[in-house]
């Protein structure tokens, strides 16, 4: 067949100043049809050899034009042939023979390729063609091509028959295709096709009964005519007697005036059922007139207020393409813009867009409800918390991708992780030469941009859609909040990352730079936990040890959390990390330990509550640290750290206590206190 056409939304000729132009609309119709030339189908090699006809081809979508037409006039010309087949005028029964086209139309359907519902992929397989119209259309098309009349008369002209002729209204789905295209076509009056699509519905409808009205006039006996609608009519000084011998047109519009006015139900009297088959059915067609009434009403009132799905997608398509018309954007990313957008039309499938008005408190439910498993079941989070989990698919997002769109570029800078819910992708490197080279497929629940978010680095390969595809998306700025709060979970997915690589040569060359990462993280949550003990900060602190940080992880000086805490004097924070199993005995590269930072400053509770969980004031030179204090006269400190422990009589480098400076120095007050904790009057120094 021809080549592809452009969709119906190309607008490419159409500038801000032309709207409504006579060339404009010409240049358009003539790109919709591609007057002006055509281009190759791309068809898969393992299609070649066969017949297979590509929807959007060129002489196909002229010959779907015909056939809508045919649709229109068989749709309207059925309920003439049921209701008016004993006096249809004989120029209106020959075009019956038409049916014919209806049946090329069906052979051509064997070999119409077509898009699949789930992957959005075209179908271009002979056997999948077939298949997929068997079991859709197959059976209603060909009973709408059969010739009911000669069946009819050839059956003994069984009524029943006659009601098979009902099966050719399944044409007019192409009908409410073509309205549906026209909605969306931005080159047409939204408001005109509307009014339009409303008054043959409701013409429809009216024709419709005005056929079957006739037709239970004509399944009475002639010599009983006077019993129905139509032969007991006196319309003025004529009568309706004998009322199969009046013209066509006449029996038609008087059916039609009838049908009208009950459907308004503004009948004057003069038209009005007479035996009960007729009395039935307009009861039947009145209820089923408030229904269409409501119908009319509600969707002219919407018109009059607007608003509605349609219209908003016509307008923000228009102000779209105006916009890829002034940035003079290629057609390979206009067409993936419009595509993207017809897909979002066509579905309301995000989570955001449904759940807007929804409260937070029950969207989460539902998150979890949705993505918990999924996400249970992604490699990279395998070992995680479901604290750290639920955290997670709180703050996915849902998106939908079509086939052939890129995901993520090669040395892109990534600030999002993608998990794959449905569909399937593949990844691929761009070699220096600019040849692809394919990686690997990604399947559901595997995840793409991890690499690039964890180790910010440049994306390592480009991720392309194959199938249409579901992901579950979370940004980057979420992640490290998450993963800041859930350190535990955080090394655990660096941990995952790097099994997840070890086949991969590209990725396994990233071990430094993840272990790095690892290290540096343990280095600021070891500053974030010791910053919250030394400002008094419980509840930070208790979130950072609840999320996996360790109590007892030292900083660049070898200080604990516990050290910061005593030195500060927090009983309820020195408390708390005794509780997390801290060590009360840890010493920092200066030789101080949490119970001497606390009796240092004085902070005796925090000194007593270290002591009762076991801590001990061991001093690496004590002799030298209490002869300097000695020396200095600081008896308050003496005091306490002989209180706590310290020998009295340890000696320094000269083997002199602290006894021999007080002495020396004739420290009256301080040798008292040495003699009070039994300092030895007879010590020899060297």
């Amino acid at each position: 067949m021809g080549g592809e056409i452009n969709e119906e939304f190309e607008l490419n000729e159409v500038t801000d100043t032309l709207h409504g132009s006579l060339g404009s609309r010409l240049a358009l119709f003539s790109k919709e049809y591609e007057l002006t030339g055509s281009s190759a189908l791309r068809i898969p090699r393992d299609c070649y050899g066969t017949f297979v006809i590509h929807p959007n081809g060129r002489l196909f979508r002229c010959w779907e034009n015909i056939i809508c037409l045919w649709s229109i006039y068989s749709a309207f010309l059925t309920p003439v042939e049921f209701g008016f087949f004993r006096g249809l005028p004989r120029h209106l029964a020959e075009l019956d023979s038409m049916q014919i086209v209806f049946l090329i139309e069906v052979i051509l359907q064997f070999f119409v390729a077509y898009r699949d519902a789930h992957t959005y992929k075209m179908v271009y397989k002979r056997n999948s063609i077939t298949l997929h119209y068997a079991k859709r259309d197959l059976a209603l098309d060909l009973l709408g091509c059969f010739p009911w009349d000669a069946i009819y008369k050839a059956t003994g002209r069984r009524e029943l028959i006659r009601c098979l002729v009902w099966t050719r209204l399944y044409r007019a789905r192409k009908i409410k295709q073509f309205f549906k295209k026209m909605e969306k076509d931005i080159r047409i009056n939204y408001l005109f096709i509307r009014i339009v699509k409303l008054l043959t519905v409701e013409f429809y409808c009216t024709h419709t009964a005005a056929c079957i009205f006739y037709y239970l006039a004509t399944t009475i006996p002639p010599a009983k005519e006077g019993y129905t609608w139509i032969g007991s009519l006196t319309m003025g000084d004529y009568k309706y007697i004998s009322f199969r011998e009046i013209d066509f047109c006449k029996r038609y519009i008087t059916s039609l005036y009838f049908a009208i006015v009950t459907m308004s139900t503004v009948g004057y009297g003069d038209i009005h059922a007479v035996n009960t088959r007729e009395m039935i059915f307009i009861m039947i067609y009145v209820s089923f007139d408030m229904i269409l009434g409501a119908y009319l009403i509600g969707n002219m009132t919407a018109l009059i207020v607007k608003g509605s799905k349609t219209e908003r997608f016509r307008d923000k398509m228009t102000d779209l393409i105006k916009y890829m018309n002034r940035n003079k954007l290629g057609k390979e990313i206009r067409n993936q813009i419009k595509s993207h957008l017809r897909l979002q039309y066509e579905s309301s499938y995000t989570r955001a867009s449904i759940l807007e008005d929804i409260p937070v408190a029950v969207k989460v439910k539902i998150s979890q409800s949705l993505y918990f498993e999924m996400v249970q079941q992604v490699p990279l989070f395998k070992g995680c918390s479901n604290e750290f989990l639920n955290q997670i698919v709180i703050k996915l997002n849902e998106e939908f991708f079509l086939p052939g769109e890129v995901i993520i570029e090669q040395g892109s800078a990534v600030d999002q992780i993608y998990i794959i819910s449905h569909g399937s992708l593949e990844e691929v490197v761009i070699r220096e030469d600019g040849q692809e080279e394919m990686i690997s497929e990604l399947a559901p629940y595997e995840i793409f941009g991890e690499v690039a978010v964890l180790c910010n680095i440049p994306q390592p390969y480009t991720v392309r859609v194959c199938e249409l595809c579901r992901l579950l998306r979370i940004e980057k700025q979420y992640l490290t909040g998450i993963l800041q709060l859930y350190f535990k979970d955080g090394q655990q997915i660096l941990s995952n990352l790097l099994k997840g690589k070890e086949t991969d040569l590209r990725k396994k060359q990233l071990e430094s730079d993840i272990n790095y990462l690892i290290t540096k993280q343990e280095a600021e949550l070891a500053l974030g936990v010791n910053s919250a003990a030394y400002h008094g900060d419980l509840f930070h602190l208790k979130g950072l040890i609840n999320a996996g940080a360790d109590p007892n992880k030292m900083d660049y000086d070898g200080r604990t959390a516990l050290h910061m805490a005593a030195s500060r004097g927090y009983e309820d924070i020195v408390r708390f990390l005794i509780q997390r199993r801290a060590n009360v005995n840890c010493i920092d590269k200066f030789g101080n330990s949490p119970l001497l930072e606390a009796v240092m400053i004085g902070h005796d509770r925090v000194a007593r509550l270290l002591v009762v969980h076991g801590a001990v004031l061991s001093l690496e030179d004590a002799g030298t640290y209490l002869c300097k204090i000695v020396a200095d006269s600081k008896i308050d400190m003496l005091r306490r750290v002989l209180k706590y422990g310290v020998d009295p009589n340890c000696k320094n480098y000269d083997h002199r206590t602290p006894l021999h400076v007080a002495a020396a120095e004739g420290l009256h007050l301080v040798a008292s206190v040495l003699l009070e904790f039994g300092a030895d009057v007879l010590a020899r120094d060297r």
